[in-house]
């Protein structure tokens, strides 16, 4: 039994997940920051124009929403199927569903290449551009879509990495990406002059090199599976099996970027330009906080994977409620940083004081229910984690397709722009109430299952 392995089977689990969860947050803290001051650089760099440049980036958003939605389906299908094979002994398996996560990877990235670049200007567009905002974003996306490949790939094989238990080599890779990310933006906005195409510039360049280092990992035997060219032929069994798994996830970020959409075209109809600024703003600065939440969901994963192919469901129990313990401290100390400070967070992306004077009432609004978001997050891990694609599925679609798109379509319809902001807390209260339910049922049907 290789020491990751044995880890994962018998080491503490408070011990195993802060092990686990501490390289993942650290490198989806420092992915945050560079979300953050990519948009910062961004605002600044064109000065009184910065307020349709952060509205670009906004409306460019939704589209890598879906670049990643597609990673992560594929990463996190193949990854859940990986970490109960390795849990089960049978690493043939877990390399030949290595092998066909990379295939996906290749096929998928060609295909969105293909269609976003003949159809980039109607997407934005539909996307909620308007025409001050639309050459920011056409100009930013236009670069980014050619590095899809290298994005997807660190997406996905970052969760192969992590089904494997090697935390710390997952995080390498994101500080990889988002460190170089953040050297880059400022030498291309400013330094070479490019303005909002440098910051895509940083981008492809930094998932370029993040990209080269996995495969180095892979390459150079350092890993439990191993890359073999024979296993790039497609199993229709471990698709339809990685596709059932990655369909929750994919949902949930392509959801996400539907939420956007919609939300993009409602501000735009009752708030403006600027009201669409405010959102790029505040859900980067959403994202930082539910980072950490994330990073713990990472390290959560393997530990829940191969405990259950194992059948410890004890383990699996424990490992769930201390992370949701811990999640749930994690949103509150974000709804406190969020809601006692907005306008100290605004300033620092722009000195205008419209944009600021909204962004202040819009992130006090949304972030109300806050403290519940991490429990959400949890539950949807456990049904990945396990293998139950139906459950996962009804978790992801709940929050933002269930739930959200309908009150931000409604709501403004009684209280015009504030009714946006105050449909995140009642559908993140909705989402929390379901997510209870439902994993409350699971712990006690493993309860029984292990007595």
């Amino acid at each position: 039994m290789t020491d990751n392995k044995k880890n994962l089977e018998k080491e503490n689990i408070s011990n195993l997940l802060l092990r686990l969860s501490v390289p993942a947050i650290i490198g989806m803290m420092i992915q945050a920051t560079y979300n953050i001051t990519d948009t910062i650089f961004v605002g600044r760099a064109l000065g009184e124009n910065g307020v349709y440049a952060i509205g670009g980036l906004a409306v460019a958003f939704p589209v890598q929403m879906i670049i990643m939605a597609t990673a992560l389906a594929i990463g996190i299908g193949g990854a859940s199927i990986i970490s109960r094979s390795i849990g089960k002994n049978d690493v043939d398996r877990a390399e030949r569903t290595f092998g066909n996560v990379i295939l996906l990877v290749f096929i998928s990235s060609i295909g969105i290449i293909v269609f976003g670049t003949i159809y980039l200007s109607p997407i934005l567009q539909a996307f909620g551009a308007t025409d001050a905002i639309l050459p920011y974003s056409y100009d930013y996306l236009q670069i980014i879509l050619y590095g899809t490949f290298f994005f997807s790939f660190a997406l996905a094989v970052n969760s192969i990495v992590r089904a494997e238990g090697n935390a710390n080599i997952a995080m390498y890779s994101m500080i990889i990406s988002a460190g170089l990310n953040i050297l880059l933006d400022p030498l291309f906005i400013f330094g070479f002059g490019m303005g909002i195409r440098g910051a895509a510039y940083a981008t492809v360049i930094s998932q370029i090199i993040c990209a080269m280092y996995l495969i180095n990992y892979y390459v150079g035997g350092k890993s439990i599976i191993k890359f073999r060219l024979k296993n790039l032929k497609p199993d229709l069994g471990i698709v339809n099996e990685i596709s059932a798994i990655g369909i929750s996830p994919f949902v949930r970020q392509g959801s996400s970027s539907i939420v956007v959409i919609v939300l993009n075209n409602v501000l735009v109809i009752y708030g403006g330009d600027v009201s669409v600024a405010v959102f790029g703003i505040m859900s980067r600065l959403l994202m930082f906080t539910i980072m950490p939440v994330l990073g713990i969901v990472h390290g959560l994963q393997p530990i829940i994977g191969f405990n259950y192919g194992a059948k410890n469901y004890d383990r699996v129990i424990q490992s769930v409620k201390l992370s949701a313990s811990v999640a749930s401290g994690i949103s509150f100390a974000g709804f406190l940083l969020l809601f006692l400070f907005p306008e100290q967070l605004m300033n620092i992306f722009t000195s205008d004081k419209i944009l600021i004077e909204e962004g202040i009432s819009a992130i006090r609004i949304s972030v109300l229910a806050l403290p519940f978001v991490g429990f959400q997050i949890i539950g949807s891990a456990l049904y990945q984690s396990i293998g139950k694609a139906r459950p996962s599925f009804i978790l992801s679609m709940s929050r933002q397709v269930f739930f959200l798109i309908p009150l931000v379509i409604i709501l403004p319809r009684f209280f015009e722009l504030n009714g946006v902001w105050i449909a995140f807390p009642i559908s993140d209260l909705l989402a929390f109430a379901l997510t209870f339910t439902m994993v409350s049922r699971e712990l006690k049907s493993l309860n029984i299952e292990e007595v």
